[in-house]
């Protein structure tokens, strides 16, 4: 019997230290789990945090390029309308009384024999008998004669008896002129 007590003291000892090893593996398999939970958590949090930031990052980028549409379609819309208005303009002029038209070309004729004193005249087919009377009507013309006709709103083009210098007194000249410095005052009184 002693033998009997023996083994069951190596088999209680056995049993112990197998509690032991059991326990000690467990405890180890739970801090592995705790380790791992934290690290799962970590790169959860990480990557929803990268997520949200990506998603922040598209959101604005699609924000920036509607404004940027939205915007090129105001520009565009603002620039039809001053184009229509340009167009308007010309047409108005064109439209005027054909004694406004006179006056305009002997006006121009002059101011161009101030600065050539001889030369050439080129004008549209309408004003072509106002600038002819204009010369033969007018002494400080009598340099100049009628080149031909150019296809030009009204008003007319000047050119020296040599042909090195030439001015443009054409009303497309003036209105150009006109618009492009009076452009930004006439953008911000209609768009603000």
């Amino acid at each position: 019997m002693a033998l009997d007590a023996v083994v069951g003291e190596i088999k209680a000892k056995g049993e112990k230290e197998a509690a032991a090893i059991k326990a000690e593996g467990k405890a180890e398999a739970d801090r592995i789990l705790v380790e791992a939970g934290e690290q799962v958590a970590a790169i959860k949090t990480s990557a929803e945090e990268d997520a949200a930031r990506q998603a922040t990052q598209i959101v604005n980028r699609e924000i920036a390029a509607g404004n940027l549409a939205v915007k090129r379609q105001i520009l565009n819309a603002e620039k039809a309308l001053l184009d229509e208005v340009h167009a308007a303009t010309v047409k108005a002029i064109s439209d005027l009384p054909e004694d406004f038209h006179k006056k305009a070309v002997r006006e121009l004729c002059k101011a161009a024999a101030k600065e050539l004193g001889e030369g050439v005249f080129y004008c549209n087919e309408r004003d072509k008998a106002a600038v002819e009377h204009a010369i033969s009507d007018l002494k400080t013309l009598a340099g100049f004669s009628l080149a031909g006709t150019k296809n030009i709103s009204g008003g007319v083009i000047a050119e020296s008896k040599d042909g090195q210098l030439q001015l443009d007194y054409s009303y497309g000249s003036y209105l150009t002129e006109v618009w492009e410095t009076g452009l930004r005052d006439a953008s911000e009184k209609l768009f603000g």
